[in-house]
């Protein structure tokens, strides 16, 4: 631990407060959010499709607009749109809180979804701007915070929630309004390096050529569309995983138990290994390579619940809990030492494949990208798991979601060895240097 905080030290002053505030803006949406949908079914009484509505809207308000808030970013600066991502988290989170109507439910729901648009990819934008030639290591650094605060947040929730659910909500709006307040009054301010747009070009043409060169950015595109596979194999930690741990153990306590498990398993090994993970790979391979290599090990993680299957299912009793428990965890594992692998060159290439130009934008497609992408993904991965249980091929999942990681991981691979990864050259690189 001590020698996190010696490696966070050596960073300027602004990406030091930008992992503080990931870790503080994770802390927060994750105190509130697990509780939502019980708060909304339960206390509120809402039919479960109306719940599925409002958080449906949290979802698409945040994924559609990831380009959006990219681009704003590009065009004003990183820091108004972290800060207005914050102030909005805010008022959305606190409107939650205090209102029971349809209406303002889903206007205080696309509020919340709407700020991490906007401030996701400004916040990784100034992060890549201001490590510099440490991006891999500040990336790094980066997640360990991130997850630290996927991890700590239900359990605060838990606490609150187990108060009031409103007590909860406006918590969460505190800590976002203190977050909103230390970055008015401590974060430079900082712009990207888009040097080829015209300063004064706002308007909705200046907005259309930023975007039509984003897209016509094609390997960034490629690779965009090949890591697609990542965010669908890390997701399963909240949908396969604990529904298979579900499955065997039971709702009971024990099955409980055993989703903490996986939880503990991908949050405390990520804290714990990312930077030796990250500095282990640099010294070893190229980005490229890493990212292959990353998804692979998020394909093979999900072997230890495809042999589980070839296990007889005991009755109960202690044998019951380890099945339901031990190759999930094993799975959870697997997942966060690729995600551990892949996630700081993933957040570098990025950069790389943009030249340095329209990060934010660059960040803003690939999230909307990413984002589809999961959506899809989840909807056939349930739809897998409902034809195996229905079908009696328990299997079926599992090996869909090792094809997914193999074919992901040959397709960078291939990316990598025809130099599509490579960094993109910008025009004074290309010009010949004069005598």
């Amino acid at each position: 631990m001590k020698s996190l905080f010696t490696q966070v030290r050596s960073y300027e002053r602004s990406v030091q407060l930008l992992m503080v505030n990931q870790f503080t803006i994770n802390l927060g949406f994750y105190m509130l959010m697990p509780y939502l949908a019980a708060h909304l079914s339960g206390t509120l009484g809402l039919a479960g499709w109306l719940v599925g509505l409002v958080l449906g809207v949290r979802n698409f308000s945040q994924q559609g607009m990831f380009l959006v808030g990219g681009t704003l970013a590009d065009r004003f600066g990183y820091k108004p749109l972290i800060i207005a991502g914050c102030v909005l988290r805010t008022v959305g989170f606190a409107t939650l809180g205090l209102v029971d109507s349809l209406p303002a439910l889903l206007a205080a729901s696309a509020a919340t979804g709407l700020a991490g648009a906007l401030f996701n990819p400004a916040v990784r934008a100034y992060l890549a701007a201001d490590a510099g030639e440490r991006r891999v290591e500040a990336f790094a650094l980066f997640n360990i915070f991130y997850q630290a605060g996927i991890l700590l947040g239900p359990l605060v929730g838990m606490v609150l929630t187990g108060i009031n659910f409103r007590v909860t909500c406006l918590v969460a709006a505190a800590v976002f309004a203190v977050l909103s307040v230390v970055q008015i009054r401590a974060l430079p301010p900082r712009r990207g390096d888009n040097t080829k747009d015209a300063q004064g070009g706002t308007g909705r043409a200046g907005v259309l050529a930023q975007w039509r060169e984003v897209v016509a950015n094609r390997p960034f595109l490629l690779f965009s569309v090949a890591m697609i596979g990542s965010y669908v194999l890390s997701f399963q930690v909240y949908l396969a995983l604990p529904l298979e741990v579900r499955r065997l153990g039971g709702d009971g306590e024990s099955g409980t138990v055993a989703v903490a498990l996986l939880f503990a398993v991908s949050g405390l090994s990520t804290i714990l290994g990312q930077t030796k993970v990250t500095a282990w790979c640099k010294a070893r391979m190229e980005p490229g390579r890493a990212l292959a290599w990353g998804l692979l090990s998020m394909g093979v993680a999900f072997a230890p619940l495809l042999l589980a299957t070839a296990v007889p299912v005991p009755d109960g009793g202690v044998g019951r809990w380890l099945l339901a428990a031990v190759p999930p965890a094993l799975s959870a594992l697997l997942l966060a030492l690729g995600t551990m692998i892949a996630y700081p060159f993933e957040m570098d290439t990025i950069v790389r494949l943009s030249g340095n130009r329209l990060v934010a934008t660059h960040y803003g497609l690939y999230n909307t990208i990413c984002g589809v992408g999961i959506t899809l993904g989840n909807l056939l991965t349930g739809a897998a798991l409902d034809a195996a249980r229905a079908a009696g091929m328990s299997a079926l999942p599992w090996l869909a979601l090792l094809a997914l990681g193999l074919s992901c991981a040959v397709a960078l691979y291939g990316l990598h060895r025809t130099g599509r990864l490579a960094p993109v050259r910008t025009p004074d690189e290309a010009r010949p240097v004069s005598a």
